[in-house]
């Protein structure tokens, strides 16, 4: 299955940090309660890929992810963790050649017409446009949706709720990926009432 299957009607992506991996399961549950089926967990701690494993195991129902994957090594490790998706926050052709032999569905990232055009031309129609307000934002993706109408994006990096919005009124936007509903310091002090409202407006 490619990721555009998978995470089909999925229009927010929260994106998390866990230092602590106790704080997995509640974080996902208190996500999937409020609407929010999908969870994107980055490898930028040594807790997440225990807590990928976690989510995977105690919420079902919950369609976690392995972000900011960088190398064949952790496609292999987030699949035995349990991971069901992969993103990436650009494409090099030995990640794409690991992840398409290892299965993972997945959603490879890029900034400019030329890093889209190769990962088209590698089969990835759902990409990940990173980051999205530093690398031009809304109008870019408005401006490369005419030369590139094949391919859909989730744009992440500088995105709050308003301007999700204003993405996801785009016809080249498949989903917003983002940090804005589960804020790490709201994670790391477990305040899963305000992660939950959060969330519940996103899902909206």
């Amino acid at each position: 299955m490619d990721a555009g299957k998978l995470l089909a009607g999925n229009r927010i992506i929260p994106v998390v940090v866990i230092d602590d991996v106790d704080t997995a399961v509640p974080l996902a549950e208190c996500l999937l309660e409020a609407g929010l089926k999908t969870i994107e967990v980055t490898l930028r701690t040594p807790a997440a890929v225990e807590a990928i494993d976690r989510i995977a195991r105690e919420v079902p129902g919950m369609i976690v992810g392995a972000g900011s994957i960088r190398n064949s090594e952790q496609v292999d490790e987030v699949l035995r963790a349990g991971a069901m998706f992969g993103v990436a926050p650009g494409a090099t052709g030995r990640l794409l050649t690991a992840v398409d032999r290892a299965g993972l569905p997945f959603v490879p990232g890029a900034a400019t017409a030329s890093e889209m055009m190769r990962n088209l031309q590698r089969g990835y129609r759902l990409q990940k446009f990173f980051p999205a307000e530093q690398s031009g934002g809304i109008d870019y993706l408005k401006a490369v949706g005419s030369p590139l109408p094949e391919v859909r994006f989730v744009p992440t990096g500088g995105i709050d709720a308003d301007l999700a919005r204003d993405y996801l009124a785009l016809p080249n936007v498949f989903a917003v990926g983002g940090s804005w509903v589960a804020p790490r310091k709201l994670v790391e002090s477990r305040d899963f009432d305000a992660i939950g409202k959060l969330a519940a407006a996103a899902a909206v």
